[in-house]
């Protein structure tokens, strides 16, 4: 495992609540959970909602560690395989809302035409930029140019998941 996300033996594992999930400790945070849903008539064009009532509570010091604002850390769930097989389908993932600048090769939520997609993202010349997923054998690299960037919004760097065999 590296040190973007912990293994699941480690003593700190996050807990998913759902309802009334009381106060989370001194040493843990309860984070807001995101899930993506169909706009009415939107033929397919999607919106990104807080799950209310759920949250995931994840440890102050991993998010010290990893320089996260509590204010700005949402969670969700990695749908699909386009990250298989460094990130599965089903996966919780962690969003630095705060971190919406490109670092290249860093992985990122992003909001693109509606879709809610969790990719490695890359600064191109001439302003485009380069969409790339871990399974690029079923899902190839894309091209955004500037006028398609309007398309485009940054949610924020993704800077930890669980993977579950």
């Amino acid at each position: 495992m590296t040190d973007d996300h912990p293994s699941m033996t480690e003593p700190q594992s996050l807990t998913i609540t759902e309802g009334e999930p009381g106060p989370a400790g001194l040493d843990e945070v309860e984070l807001p959970y995101f899930r993506e849903v169909e706009m009415e008539g939107g033929i397919g064009r999607t919106q990104v909602i807080e799950n209310h009532g759920m949250t995931m509570r994840f440890p102050t010091a991993k998010l010290a560690k990893k320089n996260v604002n509590p204010m700005n850390a949402a969670c969700a769930t990695l749908v699909g395989n386009s990250m298989e097989p460094r990130i599965m389908d089903g996966s919780p993932i962690a969003i630095d809302r705060g971190c919406t600048r490109i670092e290249d090769g860093k992985i990122y939520a992003i909001d693109h035409g509606g879709m809610l997609r969790v990719k490695y993202l890359y600064r191109l010349p001439l302003g485009r930029i380069r969409i790339a997923s871990e399974n690029s054998a079923e899902h190839p690299d894309e091209i955004v140019s500037p006028p398609e960037l309007e398309e485009l919004r940054i949610i924020g760097r993704v800077f930890w998941w669980e993977v579950f065999d």
